[in-house]
């Protein structure tokens, strides 16, 4: 696909997910349920019960791979940069804490998902978090403002993961650090994934290698680059998750392949950092 047609679908996607609150990146179940499966899919890639009831409701999609901010080591008074934002779930448990003093900064590419975390903001009171709207290649934050940058399950839907990067690199301060949670593959997928755009909303056909992911960070300037922890996919987040079934519907791919897909795939957190100089 295309760049920009990759941009639309996913963006058009992701946008229909604000509106119905459908979960299609990782769920074990259908889209369609309630605040609790969101809840209960978000348990099972790393956020605690604590952390979910700590945020304002409807701020948890359940679209995530991982949980950044588990492994970030925020501290008070720090500032944060979210790619890829969402509904806020990460900002707001950035914002617990960095406290007061501390600032976020959530960007996302869907005015529905910006629109939406604003409102959550809102509703909840939070001061020190706000949300805009742009792209991750191209950032509307100014050069070496951020202390963090976080990232969960979107820099692989970006077509040009290296600009992102680097984007992420130009508005870190130095000494400054990534600590992002996406989706790699650790073999190629069939041509008809790589081709299907609901897997490409759905997180998976846009992944690329996992080495050559690591190798992306690292030619954008950062040091220090190491994977802090690997999961491999589950293979019922795919035979059971909507975009998967959709998928296989549309291509005819068997269950037994889809399996075989699932253990392509592997969700990482990944550590990097600005140099001081």
């Amino acid at each position: 696909m295309e760049k920009e047609k990759i941009k639309k679908v996913v963006r058009e996607g992701y946008a229909k997910i604000a509106k119905t609150e459908d979960s299609c990146c990782g769920s074990t179940v259908s889209c369609c349920d309630s605040t609790n499966v969101h809840d209960e899919t978000s348990k099972m890639i790393g956020y605690s019960e604590e952390e979910l009831r700590s945020v304002p409701e409807g701020a948890n999609l359940g679209l995530g791979c991982g949980n950044p901010i588990a492994l970030a080591s925020l501290k008070k008074g720090e500032t944060v940069l979210d790619l890829g934002s969402g509904a806020g779930l990460d900002c707001f448990l950035a914002a617990n804490k960095v406290g007061e003093k501390g600032r976020v900064i959530g960007v996302d590419m869907t005015p529905e998902m910006v629109d939406k975390a604003r409102e959550n903001a809102t509703e909840s009171s939070y001061k020190n978090v706000e949300f805009r709207l742009g792209e991750i290649e191209n950032l509307p934050v100014a050069d070496n403002t951020v202390d963090v940058i976080i990232s969960n399950c979107v820099i692989n839907l970006s077509p040009n993961k290296g600009r992102v990067f680097k984007e992420a690199f130009r508005a870190l301060k130095p000494g400054g650090r990534l600590m992002v949670s996406d989706i790699v593959l650790l073999k190629e997928l069939p041509e008809v994934i790589k081709k299907s755009v609901k897997a490409y909303i759905g997180c998976l056909s846009g992944a690329i290698m996992k080495d050559k992911y690591i190798e992306t960070i690292k030619k954008a300037g950062f040091q220090e680059v190491k994977i802090i922890e690997e999961t491999h996919f589950p293979i019922e987040y795919m035979s059971n998750d909507p975009t998967a079934k959709a998928v296989m519907e549309n291509s005819g791919i068997s269950v037994e392949k889809v399996k075989e897909i699932a253990n392509s795939a592997a969700s990482i957190k990944v550590y990097g950092t600005k140099p001081s100089k």
